[in-house]
């Protein structure tokens, strides 16, 4: 059995919330400050990856 790639969005803003995307079998909110020199950041509760438009290229 195999587990899935944990999800990836790009986001138009700096500072984003996860709150794990499935309801009541989601996670508490979150709000993350994506680096700006990386462009990037992962949830620490689901791994997902939030990108910031400007460096969707560069990841």
């Amino acid at each position: 059995m195999t587990t899935p790639a944990p999800e990836t969005r790009i986001v138009q803003d700096w500072r984003v919330a996860c709150d794990g995307g499935e309801g009541a079998l989601g996670h508490p909110r979150v709000w993350l400050q994506i680096p700006k020199e990386q462009g990037w950041i992962e949830c620490p509760y689901c791994d997902a990856k939030l990108i910031h438009q400007t460096a969707k290229e560069r990841v």
